[in-house]
């Protein structure tokens, strides 16, 4: 219902700038979609402000990636729309392959088999400072604030999700600065997200006590090198809070909750100005070992994005 709703605001605002994007930045300076639909990398979003839109223009995109790892699948679409190369705002739905909790009727529960969880991500992020291609040459990087309001459909894992405490609505907040050294084809990101989110909403928001209830700053970082004009490679890192691990040593399951560290290492091409596309290689640490034997989720994420 979220998706269809900002979809149809989106197409109401159309009308109100008569200007599209027709000049359009310079290759990959729009960053790609993450996983929660708002521009940045693949995990983590960034100061800058997506679509091809610049000054008194206005645009959208569309994204779409998959990411498999050896227990867990997320595949996530997106759609964005931005301003003034100032305003964005997003929306993202993301369906996670959750098969492996089926592990949990073992403790009482009835997950179906198979089970997925769905969840959506409106965003909106606002340019409150700097501009990177115009501050490159200076120490000013460009800044932005931004918030991710998100909902969760858990299925038959609700129970589960009842039993640790955790709700299925919750809020991220964040500002981001990204430094633009177009000299030295360098771009780097930190972020700070005020959040409460258990593996970015998808189990949840919170924990029971003696879990974390309430939200907590959680740093991220990026860097990308441009190869060429065309083609980037680079890394990230996102850290979460560890909201789950308390309960389930309450429980008497050691950390079988706990909550690791995601990381990737990417690399990203623009075959065109309105079209990237973008693989990785990621670690999302140990996601609910307790049903997955302790086994780092690692694999691969590829996705697609198209702007104008």
């Amino acid at each position: 219902m979220r998706l269809r709703l900002l979809a149809l605001c989106c197409a109401l605002a159309a009308p109100a700038f008569p200007v599209w994007s027709d000049t359009g930045k310079l290759p990959l300076t729009g960053g790609i979609s993450t996983v929660e639909g708002t521009a940045g990398g693949g995990i983590t979003p960034w100061a800058l402000i997506g679509t091809q839109a610049t000054e008194d223009e206005h645009g959208l995109s569309v994204s779409a990636s998959r990411l498999r790892t050896r227990d867990y699948g997320l595949d996530t679409l997106g759609l964005a729309w931005a301003w003034d190369d100032r305003l964005e705002l997003s929306v993202a739905r993301q369906d996670f392959d959750a098969s492996p909790a089926v592990a949990l009727n073992g403790l009482g529960f009835a997950v179906t088999p198979g089970q997925h969880i769905r969840m959506d991500v409106l965003g909106v992020k606002w340019r409150v400072a700097g501009e990177a291609l115009l501050d490159s040459d200076t120490l000013l990087p460009q800044v932005a604030v931004g918030a991710q309001f998100k909902r969760t459909d858990a299925g038959s894992l609700r129970p589960v999700l009842d039993f640790v405490g955790a709700k299925t609505q919750g809020t991220d907040l964040y500002v981001s600065a990204s430094k633009l050294l177009l000299a030295q084809g360098l771009l780097l990101n930190a972020t700070l997200r005020y959040t409460n989110a258990n593996q970015g909403g998808l189990l949840g928001f919170g924990a029971a006590a003696p879990g974390r209830p309430s939200r907590s700053w959680q740093p991220e970082v990026s860097v990308a090198y441009l190869l060429r004009k065309d083609l980037a490679v680079g890394a990230e890192l996102r850290r979460h809070p560890n909201n789950l691990e308390a309960v389930g040593r309450a429980a008497g399951l050691g950390s079988a909750l706990r909550q690791d560290t995601w990381r990737d290492v990417f690399v990203v091409w623009s075959p065109t100005r309105q079209w990237t596309l973008t693989a990785a290689c990621v670690d999302l640490g140990r996601v609910v070992p307790g049903v997955t034997r302790d086994r780092r989720q690692r694999g691969l994420f590829l996705a697609t994005s198209w702007s104008f």
